[in-house]
């Protein structure tokens, strides 16, 4: 049984309440056990996925979050830096599902984080498993 850490990106409670579900629906299904962290951003996950990767506890994460397009540069910054960080973690040998919705508005995000609908949570932590899968069989 797989360990899975979710680490949320809470700003928009609403679409994170969706998108946890979502993972958290997929993990239970394929057998295994989450658990939920929350930080501030996007920019904090690759942050918080490096301090729990340290000890030792989780095979595997989720990062997920929702970064809407506003009027200025933070947009780029934020959704790219996070996308950075998160790959450069998982080049690191890390199993990571990447579930941060980089949007132009609430409503794309809405059919995204919906379980019922696109359910890119359940699909980032289907990722993660299949990355924990994908280890496992290159470490034999």
């Amino acid at each position: 049984m797989a360990r899975i850490l979710i680490a949320e990106a809470r700003f928009y409670d609403h679409l994170n309440d969706l998108l946890v579900a979502g993972a958290r629906a997929a993990v239970e299904a394929a057998g295994h056990t989450a658990e939920v962290v929350t930080v501030p951003g996007a920019l904090e996950l690759p942050g918080a996925i490096a301090l729990a990767a340290e000890t030792g506890r989780y095979d595997g994460f989720v990062a997920l979050g929702v970064v809407i397009r506003g009027e200025t540069f933070h947009f780029d910054v934020v959704s790219l830096e996070s996308a950075r960080g998160i790959m450069a973690l998982t080049l690191d040998g890390l199993a990571i599902g990447n579930g941060v919705l980089t949007v132009e508005n609430e409503a794309q995000a809405l059919a995204r984080a919906d379980p019922a609908q696109l359910d890119k949570g359940g699909g980032a932590a289907q990722a993660a498993l299949a990355m924990i899968a994908l280890r496992e069989r290159f470490s034999v």
